[in-house]
């Protein structure tokens, strides 16, 4: 992908042969999920501009760990609030199944928190290949998000929208006021340990938790 062709000329030269860079080259061009680790740590040096403004109900973090799903609050300080994840709901793996799933885990929400990955979705309509549904659902889900969020990225356009940028920066009011909770894009991990990922979908993280962190909101700015 794209992410390959910009680093092949910095691996052809730090390489120490063409074989080893041959190699390097392939690797991540057989992965497609070989770029989301810079992107995931792109996303997280954005979002944290974002934390610690005072009077900020924008979302500043979103992360799981297979049991508690957690958020922080800009305005909030280094809170978390934090609920019981869900299974996620998608595609497996052959020979996996949704018994086999762990509860909801990882660090990628840190995309949709930066108004990348699930929030996304309209621009790459064929990741439903990879985590159900269908191209249509994948533009709804989009736009299902600009419902909850405070703008629209001024750099993160999508062209089967016009080039309308991403819905960004998850307000806590909108979601308690409209009861949608953001889309999140992730991989299934088995649960038992050292088995690693069996597939791919979506899940939503839990309403209780925007709910707990806009009433610590009101505490802590009087309304």
């Amino acid at each position: 992908g794209m992410f390959t062709t910009k680093l092949a000329p910095f691996i052809a030269t730090a390489a120490p042969n063409p074989a080893v860079a041959s190699e390097i080259i392939r690797t991540l061009g057989d992965n497609a999920l070989s770029v989301l680790n810079p992107v995931m740590a792109a996303c997280k040096a954005m979002v944290d501009a974002v934390h610690d403004i005072e009077g900020s109900t924008i979302v500043s973090v979103m992360a799981r760990n297979g049991t508690d799903f957690g958020i922080r609050v800009s305005g909030l300080g280094d809170r978390w609030f934090t609920a019981p994840v869900a299974v996620p709901q998608g595609l497996y793996f052959p020979g996996f199944k949704a018994e086999d799933s762990s509860g909801d885990i990882g660090d990628s929400t840190i995309t949709e928190t930066a108004g990348i990955g699930g929030f996304a979705m309209a621009s790459a309509p064929a990741i439903v290949k990879f985590v159900s549904g269908t191209p249509k659902d994948a533009i709804n889900a989009t736009l299902e998000m600009y419902e909850i969020c405070y703008t629209e990225h001024l750099y993160f356009t999508m062209p089967p929208l016009d080039f309308r940028g991403t819905p960004t920066g998850i307000d806590i009011r909108k979601v308690v006021e409209t009861g949608i909770t953001p889309r999140v894009n992730t991989g299934i991990a088995h649960k038992d340990a050292g088995v690693g990922q069996v597939g791919a979908g979506l899940v939503r993280p839990p309403m209780e938790m925007f709910e707990h962190a806009l009433l610590a909101f009101a505490e802590e700015y009087g309304y």
